[in-house]
């Protein structure tokens, strides 16, 4: 029972139809458990009872990884190399748009609004949706959250030839925010707004646009 950090990123598990796998130990059933990306506040649910033995006690040798994106834990699953995966449903629903039959599914929704965000600096200029035109916008282009751009401007009424769209890696993205190279990123509410504010950017200059708004 332990968890494997294996490199470096939702909104619910997805189960594979596949049979868990007993292990040596009498009694004791092993499951692989996707985390969407790495060890963050969100992956407390899953590793606080693997800390606490919880798991154990039910006859459950859990290993726990880290991804490096949202599509991850959804192929992992796919492929039946993990049992079960934390992921983006609207990841999920893509992939099996584009597979139709893959054996994954969605079995529990974990967040009552999803995180998805755009994230600015007031300083910047950035108050308002509408504020991003004539702006840079920093996005990695695997980004759950900047996968719901086109529905976002479009809600909210913003051109998006009038928004240059940097496409930046998810460890530069919010150094980039806070050393004013861009105007504004996609990104989590939640670990982006801690991440930037651990990064000397203050709060009062934080603006965060949930796309869920």
């Amino acid at each position: 029972m332990k968890a494997h950090h294996s490199g470096w990123w939702a909104w619910l598990p997805l189960l594979i139809a596949a049979t868990l796998t007993p292990s040596a130990a009498a009694g004791e059933t092993i499951v692989k458990f996707s985390l969407d990306y790495g060890f963050e506040g969100p992956a407390a649910l899953f590793l606080h009872p693997l800390d606490k033995g919880y798991y154990k006690s039910e006859g459950l040798n859990v290993t726990i990884n880290p991804a490096s994106n949202s599509i991850e834990p959804v192929e992992r699953v796919v492929s039946g190399e993990y049992d079960i995966g934390f992921g983006d449903i609207n990841t999920l629903i893509r992939y099996r748009d584009a597979k139709p039959g893959v054996p994954a599914r969605a079995v529990f929704m974990l967040y009552n609004r999803p995180p998805f965000a755009v994230i600015g600096r007031k300083s910047r200029g950035i108050v308002a949706p509408k504020d991003l035109e004539g702006k840079t916008l920093g996005a990695p282009a695997s980004d759950g959250s900047y996968a719901q751009w086109p529905i976002f401007a479009q809600v909210n009424g913003i051109d998006p030839s009038k928004v240059k769209i940097e496409n930046v890696s998810f460890p530069v993205r919010e150094p980039m925010l806070a050393a004013g190279q861009i105007d504004a990123i996609t990104g989590y509410s939640f670990t982006t707004f801690v991440d930037l504010k651990d990064k000397g950017v203050p709060v009062g200059d934080i603006s965060v646009l949930l796309m869920a708004d």
